[in-house]
């Protein structure tokens, strides 16, 4: 039977590529520290539990196409608080930050178009180009200069008649990078300069670490009609199977015909949607103890790091990952030995090689992506278990 191009040259997840090892090595006893999947185990708000238990409707309904008019109220009521002003007409909800970003792509390209993205990226944004018909032309940044952008003439010269767009996340997934305020600047005039949309990826816009802010291409006045907010409830709060994302821009042509998308998918769960509008109630000192709590998990994984000879990594100024250089050659093939051959009194971990956050071929061969969504003790375990598996590694460079 034919299966279509598009399918065939879908790639796999790199998070989950290997996991069929991880599943082998517990069924041995093995206890593995996983550090390879951005899932949090930071408890999800109980008013999101609390609104689902309450619903007492006969009948569980389609809600609108664009998305429950209370989800869009509270959604634009969050944004007021980084000076940011939406109208009703200008949020869509979706299945996920995942369908956010399909429908903009859809939306933005046709075949053969390409868009720009600073590389290692969430490797998704590979599948939903794929999955777009649109080419991913990727800018290369490096671990020993922290993942910050390249000067403007490396950018500029990626440019084309078919340059639709530059996609990137800030904070950065997997690299843990912080744009600076200049980097955003420098990316907002490229845009204008060239016609380009600007599709910003913000989901972990709390999670900063640093004292040098946090710039937002939604507070950039003069090119808001170019800028597409992606956003999601999962990892602000840890809600990661709800499914709830949205799209934001001041460009009403724009999410006018987006929602003829969101109209073909009927619309998003209900249930979630009413728990996620409880969700943007929290209050402001849920995300204060939220951070904390990540900052000192990202200062034990970044002092662990530091401690292990050969290891090439700037401090990750946010998200909760980072990707980290190693003294190896072969970074999987690293990463299925610690699931297949190695252990510490029984113990292991699991790790992302990086080579599936690149576009560009053999980039990241040595690089791994760790996420620090453990807790203190069981970060500080896993980092001497990879200094250990380091040391014992048989093919160390």
């Amino acid at each position: 039977m034919h299966l279509s191009e598009r399918i065939i040259s879908m790639p796999s997840s790199p998070m989950r590529k290997l996991a069929p090892f991880a599943d082998a090595a517990k069924q041995q006893g093995k206890k593995i520290y996983h550090l390879n999947i951005g899932q949090p185990d930071i408890a999800t708000p109980e008013n999101f539990m609390l609104a689902v238990k309450n619903f007492n409707e006969k009948v569980l309904a389609y809600s609108s196409s664009q998305g429950m008019p209370q989800l869009i109220d509270a959604i634009i009521k969050y944004y007021k608080k980084y000076d940011m002003h939406f109208e009703k007409d200008e949020v869509l909800i979706t299945n996920g930050g995942s369908e956010a970003l399909l429908f903009t792509l859809q939306a933005i390209g046709d075949y053969n178009d390409e868009i720009i993205i600073p590389e290692p990226f969430y490797p998704n944004y590979n599948g939903f180009a794929n999955m777009a018909g649109i080419k991913v032309i990727p800018i290369t940044t490096k671990a020993e200069f922290g993942f910050h952008l390249p000067e403007r003439e490396v950018i500029e010269q990626k440019i084309t008649n078919k340059t639709r767009a530059i996609l990137l996340s800030n904070p950065g997934n997997p690299t843990g990078v912080v744009y600076t305020k200049e980097e955003i600047m420098l990316l907002a005039d490229i845009a204008k300069k060239h016609d380009l949309f600007i599709i910003a990826d913000e989901v972990y816009r709390e999670f900063v670490y640093s004292d040098s802010g946090y710039t937002s291409f939604g507070n950039i006045k003069d090119i808001e009609d170019r800028v597409i907010m992606i956003d999601s409830v999962s990892k602000r709060f840890s809600a990661c199977g709800a499914r709830i994302g949205a799209i934001l821009s001041k460009n009403k042509e724009l999410i006018a015909q987006i929602l003829k998308f969101c109209q073909s998918r009927l619309c998003c769960p209900t249930l979630e949607q009413i728990g996620a509008t409880e969700l943007f109630n929290v209050s402001d000192k849920y995300f204060e103890e939220v951070i904390n709590e990540y900052r000192k998990r990202r200062d034990v994984v970044y002092k662990g790091l530091q401690e292990i000879p050969g290891i090439i990594c700037q401090e990750p100024k946010g998200a909760f990952y980072v990707i980290a250089k190693l003294p190896i050659e072969d970074a999987e093939d690293f990463v299925k030995w610690l699931l297949t051959d190695f252990h510490l009194d029984n113990e292991t971990i699991m790790l992302t090689p990086a080579k599936g956050f690149y576009a560009t071929p053999n980039s990241g061969l040595d690089e791994v992506r760790i996420a620090y969504i453990l807790n203190e003790d069981d970060l500080k375990q896993a980092m001497h278990i990879l200094k250990v598996a380091l040391d014992t590694y048989p093919k160390k460079k």
